[in-house]
């Protein structure tokens, strides 16, 4: 079957595309089509959505060679990074140690870089055409970096405006019909709910796009109209944790398929807590992986304290490490108290005490992550950690340069989604599941609650105090 809009016939445009009808089935059509010697070069938002982007690429038999995929900031970083005498960027600004400044900072740099002029015949020699996915949630420099680039190829970018979650912080985001259609003329949209009829549950993928219209026009959602592969969790007074854990474990039928849990955004600590104590799940993680650099910055094999801080920053990846006791009991084992022998982890602590060396203190780590009885539910942060560390180990740069290197690779590398995976809006933005849990809806945004209820493909878990969920202002 013909793909419903030929992208690759699109000089400049932009397709409009509610949740799950099809866009990355679009975009996958035409890089599958494409066969000239150069790439296309696709670009989004998020990690999750880099990742979604490649996995279904994949699934579809797309060549790599045939795309060159990342998120906007990732190219920006790599355009400046390529071209660092014509940006006049600092050096330090990709570091990232201060995220809140550094990112604006090199999105302008790219910006600058791009309207000199300066990389016109790098770009056109190196890419064919653009594509843009998840274009509601371009800033305005983000939009004007597209924008430049779209003087210099091919470009089509497609998105929804009732998914624009990232208009925070000073963020001001594109306006639709008044920036991006302004810039790129309309030139199609989608309208069939493809997510939801290819997972046999066309009657969830209607619903939705009816409370679409609803959410348009500022009306609440009544849950009592939706289908009955939604259900909702009514929080009782006293036992909404219990409720919400509970929701979190919930399984897919035969329990082989995936589950997205969307917690709250502004309590990243929350998320994780929740995360330890769900099992099987693992945390979906922000670029900055703040954790593993703020631990890099400060740890020192000489302090006092290494290794206090070395088990509390392990606690954050992982269950089962009990710093406090570990801590007592190396002290009782180095002082000859011990009344019983000291387990793997507690030797290898011993050990680490008794030579502090950056190769003690990962074998402690690995050691804690191997234990019988422990979870690691950070995934990626305990690799960037593990990879940082051998950096040292091989004398190649401290642990804070080689923690930011880790970072970045792993921005690139967009490691896979776990089976039952935590996070937030923003963080699961692009991704989809058999079922997703939605822990709280009455804190969401109009827009945010669209992404929260369009993630599940075969089912819905709802948790709220009442059947009619009203979007914060």
């Amino acid at each position: 079957m013909p793909p419903e809009i030929d992208l690759l016939a699109i000089q400049r445009g932009s397709i409009t595309a509610p949740a799950g009808c099809g866009k990355t089935q679009l975009i996958a059509d035409a890089l599958k089509s494409h066969s000239g010697d150069r790439p296309i070069l696709v670009l989004t938002h998020t990690n999750a959505g880099v990742t979604a982007l490649r996995t279904r690429l994949k699934r579809a038999g797309v060549p790599s060679s045939a795309y060159r995929l990342s998120t906007i900031d990732g190219f920006a970083m790599r355009l400046i990074a390529r071209f660092p005498a014509r940006s006049g960027h600092r050096p330090q600004l990709l570091e990232l140690n201060n995220a809140s400044s550094d990112y604006p900072a090199i999105r302008e740099s790219a910006r600058q870089l791009l309207v000199s002029g300066h990389v016109a015949q790098p770009i056109a020699a190196t890419y064919v055409r653009l594509l843009v996915d998840e274009y509601q949630d371009c800033s305005t420099v983000q939009h004007a970096i597209v924008s430049a680039l779209a003087a210099l190829l091919p470009t089509c970018v497609l998105g929804d405006p009732l998914q624009a979650i990232f208009g925070f912080g000073g963020n001001r985001l594109v306006h639709w019909e008044q920036d991006v259609q302004a810039s790129f003329p309309a030139a199609g949209s989608l309208g069939t709910p493809w997510r939801w009829q290819i997972a046999g549950n066309e009657e969830l993928g209607q619903w939705l796009l009816s409370q679409r219209l609803a959410l348009t026009a500022g009306l609440p959602i009544d849950l009592t109209t939706a289908p009955p592969s939604v259900r909702w969790v009514q929080l009782v007074a006293g036992s909404e944790v219990q409720q919400r854990l509970t929701a979190a474990r919930t399984n897919t039928p035969g329990g082989q398929g995936t589950v997205l849990v969307i917690g709250e955004s502004m309590n990243v600590q929350g998320r994780h807590q929740l995360t330890s104590q769900t099992p099987g799940a693992m945390t979906v993680e922000a670029v900055d992986m703040r954790d593993l650099v703020n631990f890099a910055r400060r740890f020192s094999l000489q302090a006092p304290t290494a290794l206090q801080d070395l088990a509390t920053f392990a606690a954050l990846m992982m269950t089962g490490v009990g710093t406090p006791n570990l801590v007592a009991r190396v002290g009782t084992i180095r002082s000859g108290r011990a009344r019983t022998p000291p387990t793997p982890v507690e030797a290898d602590a011993v050990a680490f005490e008794s030579e502090r060396t950056m190769a003690r203190a990962l074998r402690l780590v690995d050691a804690l992550a191997e234990q019988t009885d422990t979870r690691v539910y950070r995934p990626e942060i305990l690799h960037c950690c593990r990879s940082a560390m051998r950096s040292v180990i091989n004398g190649e740069q401290d642990l804070l340069g080689a923690a930011l290197q880790a970072r970045e690779r792993n921005r690139h590398l967009s490691r896979p989604i776990a089976r039952r995976a935590v996070g937030s809006t923003l963080l699961l933005k692009g991704l989809e599941a058999d079922i997703a849990v939605v822990l709280y809806p009455e804190s969401m945004s109009v827009q945010n609650l669209y992404v929260a209820l369009t993630r599940g493909a075969k089912g819905l878990v709802i948790c709220s105090r009442t059947s009619t969920l009203i979007p914060t202002p």
